[in-house]
């Protein structure tokens, strides 16, 4: 799907996929075990195999939501480290600093209208729809994380709000696809909707918390580079309710970097880690209550695959990368 006429656009779109640092598929990951969660079986084919080439054909359609997702998101990182100026990637040169950030732009843009091929293709307007908001919602929080006030940047609902956008968005919607193309009912649309929502905050949560935790290494970005960007994450906003003078340091940014070790100091001092922490557990518990939630099914591959996904509600907050 990846594949581009031109030579040195083909290179930049396969270069997060070709150099083995895909990341943790993690989102693909997800989606597949949805599917096969949600899919009702069947009845054994008739002479004519009629069943089997509508199981091939939704497995097929569901796992082009997946690599539909996956393009979306890595067109989003290289769009990401263009506005950041970043110069690493898992670890690796991130495709601005190797190629430049023309070329990266679009390369980006190339990924995402080769999604748009890929959507068209399953021809579903709703599923299209579902996908196509969660473009713009990449771009809103995007924006949203650029042009904060002052009191924004306090705020931990315009935090949660951009969280949602900037990372729980692509997984919540679809999931929500994934249960569409399967003939599932509003309700069942909604509560794989809810999983992902609740799943995805709680990723974007540990990951906060490992930007002040975690090492280089593991994370494959340098520590605490939120902060360093000047962007305040929910450690810092929950050590601010415990230290109204940490107010003062946010206001004023945080491009001293005395300032930062302030703000370090403080949230050293609070429960910061340990409630968002605590947040990110609220919202694990949630996707795992969606999919207890689902209608009961004797099956056992759907069974397995829904002990997966709980199982990854807890795998997402016990993480170390």
């Amino acid at each position: 799907m990846v594949v581009a006429e031109v030579p040195k656009l083909a290179s930049a779109a396969e270069y997060f996929f070709k150099l083995g640092v895909e990341g943790k598929r993690f989102r693909p990951t997800v989606l597949l075990l949805m599917a096969t969660a949600l899919n009702i079986h069947i009845p054994e084919p008739t002479a004519g195999g009629v069943g089997d080439t509508l199981t091939t054909d939704l497995r097929t359609r569901q796992q082009s939501i997946a690599e539909i997702t996956e393009m979306i998101h890595v067109a989003s990182l290289l769009h990401d480290d263009v506005l950041d100026d970043a110069d690493k990637r898992r670890g690796i040169s991130s495709l601005n600093a190797a190629m430049g950030n023309k070329l990266a732009v679009l390369a980006g843009d190339f990924l995402l209208s080769r999604a748009c091929v890929g959507l068209a293709a399953l021809k579903n307007t709703e599923v299209v729809s579902l996908l196509a908001t969660v473009v713009e919602h990449l771009v809103t929080g995007e924006t949203m994380q650029m042009t904060t006030s002052s009191e924004q940047r306090c705020s931990m609902e315009y935090y949660m709000q951009k969280t949602y956008y900037k990372t729980a968005s692509l997984i919540s919607n679809s999931c929500k696809a994934i249960a569409l193309l399967a003939g599932q009912t509003a309700e069942v649309a909604m509560l794989a909707f809810e999983y992902g929502k609740h799943l995805g905050l709680a990723f974007q949560l540990i990951d906060d918390v490992l930007d002040f935790t975690g090492t280089s290494a593991s994370l494959g970005k340098g520590s605490l580079s939120d902060i360093q960007h000047g962007i305040v994450t929910a450690p810092i906003l929950f050590a601010m309710e415990e230290f109204p003078q940490l107010h003062a340091i946010v206001y004023q940014g945080f491009d001293n970097p005395e300032n930062v070790d302030i703000a370090l100091e403080y949230l050293g001092k609070s429960h910061g880690i340990q409630r968002t922490r605590e947040l990110a557990m609220k919202h694990a518990n949630l996707a795992a209550a969606a999919i207890e939630s689902l209608p009961e099914s004797n099956d056992e591959q759907i069974r397995k695959s829904r002990r997966a996904l709980v199982d990854l509600t807890q795998r997402v907050i016990t993480r170390n990368n």
